[in-house]
């Protein structure tokens, strides 16, 4: 099986992005952030990172990335460091809604089985 460019290219930001914000950044709006995925455009000019936060109290909002926006420089940085390319993408951070979606989708089973 071959993967294109983009497909290798996707899983190594993934990988750097979520040791950068480990290791890396100290940022107190940051709090536990799970990667789920990049999808890097053919040109490889800008990459959508989808995330997941973690908040115990209440459901992320679209406010809990206001730290990650404000780190895309610093992260888009330190990935030009670590990823050798010409050009490192635009950074912009999404919140995954997959999550929410399926678990949305499996209260609504568990309701039709207990009925």
């Amino acid at each position: 099986m071959t993967y294109k460019r983009t497909d290798r290219l996707n899983d190594q930001i993934r990988m750097e992005i979520a040791d950068i914000l480990r290791t890396k950044v100290r940022d107190p709006r940051i709090g536990f952030v799970t990667i789920t995925s990049v999808d890097v455009s053919p040109d490889l000019r800008q990459a959508r990172i989808y995330v997941t936060l973690l908040k115990s109290d209440e459901a992320p909002s679209d406010k809990d990335l206001v730290g990650l926006k404000k780190a895309s420089s610093f992260i888009r940085g330190e990935l030009g460091r670590r990823v050798r390319l010409r050009n490192v993408p635009e950074l912009s951070f999404h919140l995954d809604r997959a999550i929410e979606a399926g678990d949305r989708v499996l209260k609504m089973l568990d309701d039709l089985r207990d009925e």
